[in-house]
């Protein structure tokens, strides 16, 4: 039971991880975007790859906390 708790804190860090920086890297595209609108295309491009790549790692560690 102890270990479950463990494992669910280990998920909770990880998905709060992934909210900031998903939050981080959505603020830091909207600037860019309001900064030079005619880049509009190549922002949004990396700024979804980026998100995609952060929440893969979270997935990644979710699971890796509730296998442990």
């Amino acid at each position: 039971m102890e270990a479950f708790s463990v494992a669910a804190i280990g998920a909770g860090l990880a998905v709060i991880g992934a909210g900031i920086g998903i939050g981080k890297i959505g603020g830091s595209a909207m600037e860019a975007i309001a900064r030079q609108p005619e880049a509009y295309n190549k922002i949004q491009t990396a700024m979804l790859i980026a998100a995609a790549l952060v929440e893969g790692v979270a997935l990644f560690a979710v699971v890796v906390s509730l296998i442990k």
